[in-house]
């Protein structure tokens, strides 16, 4: 119920600040949802949408992969983290426009550009919380796997990969609405 008075209290203000300002501006809900509903009966809605959903999966895709493999290394090894924090941190205080920019400069306007702008964007982030995740494994489980002598395949499958599941759910939760507002950018 909270929720609900929550998005109705959302479109109240909406509407006052629709009917305070130029609607070319600042259209109410109404002429948005009757413009929603005009695209949704052409087709057009569905196209477009499944496209910017492909570009958000592709780009998700990308920023988790290797922001999870790089993430990893970094919090296991002490030399990868040195040398690749720099990096790191030079990659979280880009601007995501600046990098927007430069990929469409460097790539053209295409989709590789746009999708490869968005990854870099994401992609700090989730090397970030994965390499916390990793830095946080517990060494005990670590001692017990290579005293049952558990393959490295078995390790990662019983030991690295469960405990590192609240890191990798919290880098896809906030990295999923990240990617969205960028894409739609």
């Amino acid at each position: 119920m909270i929720r609900f008075i929550s998005l109705a209290a959302l479109l109240l203000l909406w509407q006052i600040g629709a009917w305070l300002s130029d609607p070319r501006r600042l259209p109410g809900p109404m002429a948005v949802f009757e413009k929603i509903y005009e695209e949704a009966v052409s087709g057009a809605l569905f196209s477009n949408l499944a496209i910017t959903l492909a570009r958000v999966v592709a780009a998700f895709a990308l920023a988790m992969s290797f922001g999870a493999a790089i993430g990893y290394v970094m919090g296991r090894n002490k030399l990868a983290d040195r040398l690749l924090d720099p990096w790191l941190i030079t990659l979280l205080n880009l601007p995501a426009l600046v990098v927007i920019v430069l990929a469409y400069v460097w790539a053209g306007l295409t989709e590789v550009a746009a999708i490869g702008a968005v990854a870099l964007n994401k992609l700090p982030n989730a090397i970030v919380v994965v390499r916390e995740g990793a830095r946080a494994l517990d060494p005990h489980l670590e001692d017990m796997a290579h005293v049952f002598r558990f393959s490295p395949a078995a390790r990662f499958r019983h030991l690295v990969l469960p405990q590192l599941a609240p890191y990798l759910a919290a880098a896809t939760r906030s990295g999923l609405s990240l990617v969205w507002k960028i894409v739609l950018v």
